[in-house]
């Protein structure tokens, strides 16, 4: 990974700055990837399988791009996974790990996953968008007047991750930031 440049990708939304790291070239889209990009996409595919390398790889690619922020007053949590399970495998050690490198509070305790849903980037059904009180505990009382940073794995259409931020700033939070460890490329075709 030596002499990789780490890009910002700016997701343009109003009121409220996004970003991403990295691209991610969905499968299908593999063979027009560079080298470079396969290889940042098995580390991203590897990060969201919960494999300790990666996680701690996906840590430190945040803590750079965040160094330059105080951090000290925001509390950072992450858009729950699809279920329980992969929620904890994924997300607790890499909150712990990025909460330590920068100094920020580790919110992944207050928030928690309390039903199963169908994992978006296979269905194409964004349940989190619209079914979020059903499938996430969320403790308002600990958020209302928190900064908040909310971070996610993979920003493809926005839908789940407005979804949780709106869910968040609801309980009297101000989200300051949401940040990607990529954004979708698709090459020219979109996809709704």
């Amino acid at each position: 990974m030596k002499g990789l440049l780490l890009l910002f990708y700016p997701v343009i939304v109003i009121a409220m700055m996004k970003f991403a790291l990295y691209s991610y070239i969905p499968q299908r889209f593999q063979r027009r990837a560079t080298f470079e990009e396969q290889d940042i996409c098995r580390m991203i595919i590897g990060f969201k399988d919960g494999r300790n390398v990666y996680t701690r790889w996906a840590a430190r690619q945040f803590s750079k791009a965040l160094a330059a922020m105080d951090l000290t007053d925001t509390v950072i949590i992450c858009i729950p996974a699809s279920t329980k399970y992969a929620h904890v495998r994924r997300w607790k050690r890499f909150s712990q790990l990025l909460c330590k490198q920068t100094g920020a509070i580790d919110g992944f305790s207050r928030i928690e996953v309390c039903g199963n849903r169908k994992r978006a980037h296979i269905t194409g059904e964004y349940e989190l968008a619209t079914n979020i009180k059903h499938l996430v505990n969320i403790d308002a009382d600990y958020f209302r007047g928190k900064n908040v940073l909310v971070i996610d794995d993979i920003y493809t259409t926005g839908r789940s991750s407005d979804a949780f931020i709106s869910a968040i700033e609801a309980t009297g939070a101000h989200v300051r930031m949401a940040m990607f460890l990529a954004k979708t490329r698709w090459f020219g075709y979109h996809r709704d």
